[in-house]
């Protein structure tokens, strides 16, 4: 059984495995433009963040209904009870949704019943994290927020995510407040593909509580200084850096020097279904390409219960099960 874990950086959009995609494309009539999710898992293959948000959105259009996101998520759990995961903390992209006609209650009332019962089905408990599209206005992330008010009780934190460059954190100071004032936690994307100066703006202007990504914080000294003191958390996804570009070896990937410098850096898998695994498999691919030891690995399994959105209580209940694992995994 792999190393207990918490994954904290997944976006449920990115789980949309092809043979997933076109059961749901048959269900709702869509055409796909591909003849078999073969011939699909052939085009999950991008230059860059640009070029992998182009499928991602476009394939979105097999999810309609409540049942499709539902069917989605509880797709995901069952992968993730197999790959060690105890406590999931899942993005949503509301905006992606209701720009195509679906309802956000559809969205949050699927993805939430699979949710309910991921505790008794799979042992793993969860939290909902709602996304806003960063390449879109802030007037449009501020009537998704409005329009998702009716079901804060299902939603723990708010994040920013999609294109980075050319839309600093700044840009949706205001919302961040909004959700500060509704008790919500906060994340945000930064520092992917983005400069340190996003990731300063993020904690500063948007007072984060963990980056997602960061792995751009390296560039500078001041920046990882500050996190290590502060042991912000950083939701770090090797696969999906390199399969995006944002290293072009996993073995030069900055993880071992991000835990050198003692920052609380977490593995995670972005959007698995597109980046070639899961958080286990992350797991796997790191510890063979950078040469990771059972100490590190499980020095990355209690960062991600320490990074969680959890009360304290249940963080070191999570951490005392990683204490007690058998390595290798």
């Amino acid at each position: 059984m792999p190393i207990p874990k918490a994954e904290l950086h997944l976006h449920i959009e990115g789980t949309l495995e092809p043979e997933l995609a076109f059961t749901l494309a048959e269900r709702n009539g869509v055409d796909l433009s591909y003849a078999s999710p073969d011939e699909l898992r052939e085009a999950y293959s991008f230059a860059d963040l640009g070029s992998f948000l182009r499928l991602y959105y476009a394939l979105m259009q097999v999810l309609r209904t409540e049942q499709d996101f539902a069917d989605l998520t509880e797709a995901y759990l069952a992968r993730a009870r197999e790959q060690g995961v105890r406590h999931a903390e899942i993005f949503f992209d509301p905006q992606a949704h209701t720009a195509r006609g679906v309802p956000i209650d559809e969205v949050i009332g699927g993805i939430s019943r699979a949710l309910d019962a991921a505790p008794e089905r799979h042992g793993i408990s969860t939290g909902l994290i709602l996304c806003f599209l960063r390449d879109e206005s802030v007037e449009s992330a501020r009537a998704t927020f409005e329009a998702a008010r009716p079901h804060l009780d299902r939603i723990s934190a708010i994040g920013l995510d999609s294109a980075e460059v050319g839309h600093p954190p700044s840009k949706f100071a205001e919302l961040y407040e909004l959700a500060e004032a509704a008790g919500l936690r906060t994340v945000a994307h930064a520092g992917e593909e983005g400069p340190p100066e996003y990731v300063w703006e993020a904690l500063d202007v948007l007072r984060v509580e963990r980056i997602d990504h960061g792995v751009r914080s390296m560039e500078d000294a001041q920046l990882v200084a500050r996190l290590a003191e502060q042991q912000i958390p950083l939701t770090v996804c090797p696969l999906s850096n390199l399969r995006l570009g944002v290293v072009d070896d996993l073995a030069d990937h900055p993880l071992p020097r991000m835990l050198a410098a003692g920052l609380l850096v977490t593995v995670n898998s972005d959007d698995p279904a597109y980046f070639g695994g899961y958080v286990g498999d992350n797991y796997t691919a790191v510890r063979e390409s950078l040469g990771l030891d059972d100490d590190q690995v499980r020095t990355l399994a209690r960062n991600s219960f320490r990074a969680a959105f959890l009360d304290e209580p249940t963080k070191l209940r999570y951490i005392a099960e990683v204490d007690a694992h058998p390595m290798r995994s």
